[in-house]
């Protein structure tokens, strides 16, 4: 674990020469239109003024005299920074990922993480929630402590399997290095008894994470055969939501197959990430426990699309892919009808990251109106992460806010041309600067 900290760490002398310029004491946004994330509608033009990291208030209208230092976004709207609920900072697939596992060290994960969380935040993702990945809780300490720019991060660390299962590490090893390694345990995030996995939900607290992942069913990337069969029993997940409730920890699972999310969401997890196969039982006992969906579509158009390249995908990996990934975004509009929790995710990683807005495009083509698609991503997730000083542009709030030119509540398309980017009351991009504002 020593050596992820190393790349951050060297990054030290170079932030201490060229270190983001303290935000001003006072910042004043002259915004077009104001999303209101809590009614879904836009509220007209408003000033927001911004003082140390906070919104410190919010004025209906635009003063005719422009203040020194005012930001300009009147061709805009402005909306909370968006949260994506699902991503994975670390890594990025291409067809090297598999060999890349066996070549690459820890050092150079978390060094190409450090440009995947400039992209996210700079593509107006002001929050992520990293669900597995020995890198983010590290990562996400050298974004707080200004060393690098991205995110805020709800860091997992590594997600909790069972044997052979979805995230079991040595998932594709050949007997004789399987041997040599010896079987992974809890410490490693493999379980196979209640012991183990209150074992490994303590281990995930003994690393600092923010936030419990398991794979409750199968997973299309891992390098095994089934995609959605149950990996855990209904005792082993209560195990760990009981222990994470112990240390205020919230648990996302991993689930497509249908028996692996009744059992997760019966165990009392808070939330199901991609629900492939979700069918109408499933989304009664979610609906009766208030589990939040989180669909991932653009991961399953990604790969289901990358399952047509020969050579891109293990051949273990493309039948997966080309079946799991084509259902998703079906499940999503059927899941949104019936009136489920949604929250916004997006399992970037799977995709190129910086590319988080295509969800909010893949979401509205499946009948979602553009207005609860940015719902889903501030308020909503805000809900999803159990925290309440973001996700609205209220005053005392964290000063978190993305614009975007236009209306994205006529042109959801819209969201795919970030413009300005402010977090914590520090402007990372705005109009014309391509991000240059605010670089370490």
């Amino acid at each position: 674990m020593r050596a992820l900290l190393l790349p951050l760490a060297l990054l030290a002398p170079c932030s201490a020469l060229a270190q983001s310029t303290p935000p001003p004491a006072s910042t004043e946004l002259h915004c077009g239109q104001l999303f209101d994330a809590r009614s879904g509608r836009l509220a007209g033009p408003h000033t927001v003024s911004v003082r140390d990291g906070r919104i410190a208030a919010l004025a209906a209208g635009i003063p005719a005299t422009s203040s020194s230092g005012a930001v300009d976004l009147r061709g805009h709207t402005c909306m909370p920074g968006w949260t994506d609920l699902h991503v994975h900072l670390e890594d990025q697939s291409s067809p090297q990922s598999y060999s890349e596992g066996f070549r690459l060290d820890p050092v150079d994960y978390a060094l190409r993480s450090v440009g995947y969380a400039e992209k996210t935040l700079l593509a107006g993702f002001t929050s992520v929630r990293d669900l597995g990945g020995e890198v983010a809780p590290h990562l996400r300490d050298a974004v707080n402590q200004g060393r690098v720019r991205g995110p805020r991060i709800f860091a997992a660390g590594k997600s909790i399997a069972t044997t052979g299962g979805h995230a079991d590490p040595t998932n594709g090893y050949n007997s004789t290095l399987s041997h040599l390694l010896g079987p992974p345990g809890p410490t490693e995030g493999v379980i196979n008894s209640i012991d183990d996995a209150r074992q490994a939900v303590r281990q995930r607290y003994k690393e600092g994470s923010d936030v419990i992942k398991i794979t409750a069913t199968g997973g299309v990337l891992s390098y095994a055969k089934s995609g959605d069969a149950p990996q855990f029993t209904v005792d082993e997940v209560k195990a760990v939501v009981d222990t994470a409730r112990d240390y205020g920890y919230r648990v996302a699972a991993h689930a497509h197959g249908t028996e692996g999310m009744k059992r997760a969401v019966l165990a009392g997890v808070a939330s199901i990430e991609h629900g492939t196969y979700m069918d109408d039982e499933v989304m009664r006992l979610m609906k009766q426990h208030g589990t939040w969906y989180v669909p991932t579509i653009y991961a399953g158009r990604f790969v289901a699309d990358k399952a047509r390249i020969d050579g891109y995908f293990p051949d273990v990996v493309r039948p997966k892919a080309a079946r799991i990934g084509a259902q998703i975004q079906d499940t999503f509009a059927r899941a949104y009808k019936a009136g489920i929790k949604i929250g916004f995710g997006t399992d970037m990683g799977v995709g190129p990251h910086g590319d988080n807005a295509r969800e909010f495009i893949y979401m509205v083509e499946a009948g979602m109106p553009a207005a609860v698609a940015l719902q889903a991503a501030t308020i909503r997730a805000a809900e999803v992460l159990g925290v309440d000083d973001q996700g609205v542009i209220e005053a005392g709030k964290r000063a978190d806010i993305v614009a975007v030119p236009g209306d994205p509540l006529a042109d959801i398309a819209q969201v795919m041309k970030v413009d300005f980017v402010m977090k914590d009351g520090t402007v990372y991009r705005q109009p014309d600067d391509n991000g240059a504002a605010g670089a370490p």
